[in-house]
């Protein structure tokens, strides 16, 4: 199979998070379908932060059970500034919003344009902060998708391909929950996809020149402290909500999504 193949593939993996991405156009507001909307998001996020930190700390792990400190250190150390840039980053971009009364700046001006007033509400700037957070997530998984085409395993990199497809199919759902009720334009959900799930193809082409365990897990730290970031501000939604039972039965099928598309990998031997 030809880079150029396996590339194709990798974008066809980070694009079926497509498919999940029209519910944000749902006419009415339903405040009970959007409260567990908004859980099944909560739920699939929880899964890919421990999914995320689980593949970033492996190497940390292996470092040190083979006695070399120097290596856990150093990976270690990446990963936490990465989680906290991460994490902390959204703080200050949200601080720095809401000072600025909502308004985009510039280079956002475009995208609050194409969204036809869909980035300036909360909702539509929740969704993009999930997107990016996806997106990090994804790139890590294209490096992964490349690292295994690069070694000649091109059994395990079609594998991986075809989990992480199903993967971000159930992804398109976490980035359109806060969106629900709002008629987000075609345009809008267009560029959250591009920015969700465009990585996968990005970091298949990067994986498949460059094998960098630090780099990865950078990129892994990154989307772990953004995806933290989203589950507390959706965590805070499902509060105002005040629907508990829905809450929970949704983050509980958010899990049980995470869990079973992971299942799919592993059951295949990748």
């Amino acid at each position: 199979m030809s880079s150029a193949q396996i590339a194709l593939l990798g974008a066809i993996a980070g694009f079926t998070i497509y498919l999940g991405l029209p519910l944000g156009r749902l006419r009415a507001p339903m405040p009970r379908l959007k409260a567990g909307l908004n859980a099944v998001a909560i739920g699939i996020l929880v899964f890919l932060l421990w999914d995320v930190l689980t593949h970033a700390w492996e190497p940390v792990d292996e470092a040190l059970g083979h006695q070399e400190i120097g290596a856990a250190l150093g990976n270690g150390v990446v990963l936490a500034v990465c989680v906290g840039i991460g994490l902390l980053s959204l703080v200050y971009f949200d601080r720095w919003s809401a000072r600025r009364g909502g308004r985009p700046g510039p280079g956002a001006a475009a995208v609050g344009e194409l969204a036809t007033g869909t980035w300036r509400s909360a909702s539509g700037q929740l969704a993009l902060m999930i997107a990016i957070g996806i997106g990090l997530h994804n790139f890590a998984e294209g490096l992964a998708i490349g690292n295994s085409a690069a070694k000649g395993e091109l059994a395990l990199a079609v594998l991986l391909i075809i989990g992480f497809g199903l993967h971000n199919a159930t992804e398109g759902f976490g980035i359109v929950a806060p969106l629900t009720g709002s008629r987000p334009s075609w345009g809008f959900l267009a560029l959250l996809g591009l920015i969700g799930g465009g990585p996968t193809f990005v970091g298949t082409l990067v994986g498949q020149s460059v094998v960098n365990d630090t780099l990865s897990i950078a990129f892994l730290g990154l989307a772990a402290g953004s995806i933290l970031y989203v589950v507390i501000e959706l965590l805070a939604v499902a509060r105002k909500a005040a629907l508990k039972e829905i809450t929970t039965w949704g983050v509980f099928i958010g899990l049980v999504l995470g869990f079973a598309t992971d299942a799919v990998i592993t059951a295949a031997g990748a």
